[in-house]
């Protein structure tokens, strides 16, 4: 009789214990800090290898990728940059890329091959980053995009990738009663299409990343987590030191569907891009995950 209060009792404790873990508290996945390349675009096309190097230095575990052209990551093929990721402890789950061919003339040919070197890399998301939408059209326009975000999205899911949809701030921008944004997760497969939300394009076109997470629970797998000046909204700042209150967005990240999350600076690096990217890596390690 002990034995089995001894074990109600240590069970009681166990789930007020469970209580009491932050809905942050993530997977072991999650607490992979992941940094978008395009992050370092001035300094990669000097030395690739010198800088992915300092990218893992500086506490980073994933990377995303951009600017594939010519069958190669600045230099170097799909198969060289992958083992050069590999040599740094370094995965890359998603790539940015673009579809204005097939937009325009519905050839495949570029897209094949860009899924393709995001497979080889050991990519999970095939990520389009940003859609030249005939905003003339109103919201018909955003409704041929959305079905052709389904075509490749087929494409993707036929090379064993997930596609994935990168947000700006146009795209929030009132057409009637809704936005572009909302007819693509209305018009989007549910089952096919995600979006990798940029938080501080979310924020700056002022929308709420949070009502975004409860309308559409389990959609946005990806977040670019990126901030913003306090004075000058326009600009970047390191993580922590900006307006966004990504506490209570990381709270959120099981609603939001989260599973990787890229930090992104576009400028205003302090003191320096690398030195930047480190001290944005620090305090996401030590106040969000």
């Amino acid at each position: 009789m002990n034995s089995r209060r001894t074990f109600i009792k240590q069970a009681g404790i166990a789930a007020s214990a469970a209580l009491l873990i932050p809905s942050f508290a993530f997977d072991k996945a999650t607490k992979n800090v992941g940094l978008q390349l395009y992050t370092l675009r001035e300094l990669l096309p000097k030395d690739v290898k010198g800088v992915i190097e300092k990218v893992a230095n500086a506490g980073y575990k994933e990377v995303e990728t951009y600017g594939f052209a010519d069958g190669k990551f600045w230099g170097l093929t799909p198969k060289e940059f992958s083992a050069l990721l590999n040599a740094n402890g370094l995965k890359a789950p998603s790539g940015h890329y673009h579809m204005d061919d097939f937009v325009k003339t519905g050839n495949t040919d570029k897209l094949k091959a860009d899924i393709e070197s995001s497979a080889i890399i050991g990519g999970k998301y095939f990520t389009i980053a940003g859609a030249r939408v005939d905003v003339t059209k109103g919201a018909d326009g955003f409704k041929k995009m959305a079905s052709d975000f389904n075509k490749v999205a087929e494409l993707a899911k036929a090379s064993g990738l997930k596609f994935a949809y990168h947000n700006h701030d146009f795209e929030f921008k009132k057409i009637g009663d809704t936005t572009g944004y909302e007819i693509y997760l209305n018009d989007t497969d549910k089952k096919l299409v995600n979006f990798e939300l940029d938080l501080y394009w979310v924020v700056r076109s002022g929308n709420d990343p949070l009502k975004l997470f409860k309308a559409h629970p389990g959609r946005f797998p990806m977040w670019h987590v990126k901030d913003m000046d306090k004075s000058k909204p326009e600009q970047n700042t390191e993580v922590g030191k900006g307006s966004i209150d990504f506490k209570s967005i990381f709270a959120e990240a099981k609603l939001s569907g989260m599973t990787n999350f890229f930090v992104e600076h576009e400028n205003n690096y302090y003191p320096d891009p690398i030195s930047s990217i480190k001290t944005s890596c620090d305090y996401i390690k030590a106040n969000l995950i």
